[in-house]
């Protein structure tokens, strides 16, 4: 019998940001199993048994060529460990519109067509706050996310850009950021990030920093509920692997920031079983 060929598609080559730590986790964990993939060039998937977009890190740079691959995924039923569907709907973040609209309670936002300083302002208003955080609705690792205060200009590279606004938390920075991990639908581990004194974002590549953490009850339930809602709008049962990230606000009420079901930092080193069961999910699919 032949072995399974698992192709995890992961960056180009001039991807910033270092992945190296994620790629040895997964060849640990798979062996001979993985083949890693520039996501770039994935053009033939007729020899490999599963695809999964674990380290597809950068696609929102590309957002055509990204869409495309999904289609041609799609099109070819190629067996994919989180479905097309998800991963399609998981790339925009104006899912969490829908999952709002389904009782699941996220940060505030208003989704801006054309970030400019008179968008800037009303958003200020209607939050009633100083600072406000500005992204991409297409983003991953904070990639053109400013936090602007009140005399703040639009920075160049998103002004007249399709933009979400979201009022800053500074229990983000007081408290941390909680993030739940989940695989085959079955909870595996949770961490809290902090950012870097004086930063907003919790990514490692800005200085944020990790620990284990025990989650609270209030967001165990909100990830639960959220993965449910999820499945109930895309028609999905239990998917492969999912990370849903957590901020508790000021007055204390647990909101989703995230739900990352395409290619997110899984860091399974604070996994109990270090990522057994992560593995077996994928291997599952087959």
């Amino acid at each position: 019998m032949n072995p399974l060929r698992i192709a995890i598609l992961c960056p180009t080559p001039e991807y910033e940001e270092d992945w190296s730590h994620i790629r040895t986790d997964y060849a640990r964990l798979l062996g001979n199993n993985a083949i890693f993939i520039d996501w770039t060039k994935a053009d033939d998937f007729g020899g490999f048994d599963l695809v999964t977009p674990l380290l597809a890190w950068g696609y929102p740079r590309d957002c055509r060529r990204w869409f495309a691959l999904l289609d041609r995924l799609e099109a070819e039923n190629v067996r994919v460990s989180n479905p097309v569907s998800i991963l399609r709907w998981n790339s925009d973040k104006a899912y969490l519109a829908e999952l709002d609209a389904a009782g699941i309670p996220s940060v505030p936002t208003i989704w801006c067509p054309l970030l400019d300083r008179v968008a800037l302002e009303d958003a200020r208003k209607s939050f009633n706050v100083e600072t406000v955080i500005v992204k991409p609705p297409i983003s991953g690792g904070a990639d053109g996310t400013f936090r602007l205060n009140r005399h703040d200009t639009v920075p160049d590279s998103v002004a007249d850009q399709r933009m979400m606004i979201q009022p800053y938390l500074p229990n983000i920075a007081e408290e941390g950021e909680y993030s739940l991990f989940y695989f085959a639908g079955a909870f595996s581990h949770s961490i809290l990030k902090r950012p870097a004194k004086g930063d907003f974002r919790v990514q490692e590549q800005y200085g944020g920093r990790e620990e284990a953490i025990i989650a609270p009850d209030g967001a165990l339930m909100l990830a639960q509920r959220a993965l449910a809602a999820t499945a109930k709008i895309n028609k999905s049962g239990p998917l492969a692997y999912a990370r849903v990230d957590i901020l508790r606000d000021g007055n204390g009420v647990f909101r989703l920031m995230e739900l990352e079901l395409i290619e997110p930092s899984l860091f399974l080193r604070f996994a109990p079983d270090a990522g057994a069961a992560f593995a077996q999910a994928l291997v599952s699919r087959l």
